[in-house]
């Protein structure tokens, strides 16, 4: 299936809701699983990867599928280790099955976990026995994935001693692992962290907690990237705060330093305006490595206003839904942009005049931030065609509704 897109005018307005952030949703998740009734969630994320999550903690099947899940994966790893005399089998579509999660499992082995895998050595499928962990010390590679570390984290409060895990080499995605601290601290457990030193101590959540999940950034990044794109924007977006824990709130700095775009906080809510007259720079430069989601929003914005740039930091774009720096260059050389990458590089080097043509395709490669990050190109008065438009289920179902509110054209 492909949808069409397109946009008459170039200038935005209107007013969207979206709901509760996937990481925040997540993370919380697993904890409400591990201390039943103690905590209550509202505004939970309504995308694919949050449901699966939620619908594999209280399967009774052996076998859980859980798709193109990454988050869900690793997560749901560290749970089923915890879950004693439970046999569990963890599989998930070819993609999955090509994204390691050795670091992981070898961390939670070393701990005294019960994991095979089932194919490949070092990736899934994997079968879990889960068992009593004693918990105590951990070396974890923090360059690969944040994900893993977060895993551990998040189940570490169950181990009889706790767990204190030293972080080896460069950290990447850091937001990511301070939101998950952030998150245990909120929920009442014990946890310190100074330095490379993180240390979980055992205990129970003794009182129960309600929370309301923020909306998600990453999200809102797309309406960033459309609202710089256009000729005028006054976009309202709902059920925001300006002390985050998301680490892609940064994208409201980024949008206002580069591109001219003003966020204005009201009563949870966030007004994006585009100031009136813009020197753009000739060339940015940028270190995306505490916020590599939203890497792929801001190559596009560049690539359509004509903007050099160079994105470092982006070495876990290889090993996400697809290799995102590969499929990057492919569908902007689509529209003449000329660009290199390396294993955590992106560079935009220059622009060639083509002959537009009536419809211009966008592979998706089984990746929703390619569908949603190049939709902004339809404002470029462009008819595009985007193949697989529901890949947009992983993180954002609701994405091509709000478009509409915003006067795109999208048919079938």
């Amino acid at each position: 299936m492909s949808f069409y897109i397109s946009k008459k005018e170039k200038s935005l307005y209107g007013s969207l809701s979206i709901t509760g952030s996937k990481s925040i949703s997540n993370r919380f998740l697993i904890l409400q699983a591990l201390y039943e009734k103690k905590i209550h969630l509202e505004n939970l994320s309504d995308c694919e990867d949050t449901n699966v999550l939620k619908k594999s903690l209280y399967s009774s099947s052996k076998v859980l599928d859980i798709k193109h899940a990454g988050t869900a994966m690793r997560f749901l790893t560290s749970f089923f280790s915890i879950k004693e005399g439970k046999i569990t089998i963890l599989t998930g579509s070819n993609r999955m099955k090509e994204r390691p999660i050795s670091v992981l499992v070898n961390a939670l082995k070393n701990l005294g976990s019960n994991i095979s895998y089932l194919e490949k050595e070092g990736f899934p499928p994997i079968k879990i026995i889960g068992n009593k962990i004693l918990g105590g010390s951990i070396y974890v590679k923090a360059n690969v994935s944040s994900q893993y570390i977060s895993s551990l984290m998040l189940i570490a409060s169950k181990f009889t001693n706790g767990l204190k895990i030293f972080l080896e080499n460069h950290i990447t995605s850091l937001p990511y692992i301070k939101m998950t601290f952030d998150i245990l601290r909120l929920s009442g457990i014990k946890a310190l962290w100074k330095n490379r030193i993180i240390h979980i101590y055992p205990g129970e959540i003794h009182k129960k907690i309600s929370f309301h999940i923020e909306s998600d950034w990453s999200s809102a990044s797309y309406y960033y990237s459309m609202a710089a794109i256009s000729s005028k924007s006054k976009i309202v977006l709902r059920s925001y705060k300006n002390c985050s824990l998301q680490g892609d709130k940064n994208v409201s700095h980024i949008y206002k330093k580069y591109f001219g775009i003003n966020t204005i906080f009201h009563n949870n809510e966030i007004l994006l305006t585009k100031e009136n007259r813009i020197n753009y720079k000739k060339f940015i430069e940028l270190d995306l490595n505490k916020t590599p989601d939203i890497a792929q929003t801001i190559a596009i914005t560049c690539a359509s206003i004509g903007i050099k740039c160079l994105l470092k930091g982006l070495e876990t774009l290889k090993i996400k839904e697809t290799d995102r720096l590969l499929a990057l260059k492919n569908e902007l050389m689509k529209f003449g942009v000329i660009i290199n990458i390396t294993n955590s590089c992106l560079e935009i080097t220059d622009f060639i005049q083509k002959n537009k043509k009536s419809v211009i395709k966008i592979n998706t490669y089984e990746d929703h931030r390619m569908a949603m990050s190049f939709s902004a190109f339809a404002l470029q008065s462009m008819l595009l065609k985007i193949d697989h438009p529901n890949v947009v289920d992983k993180s954002y179902p609701k994405f091509w509704e709000d478009l509409k509110k915003l006067g795109f054209s999208i048919t079938k």
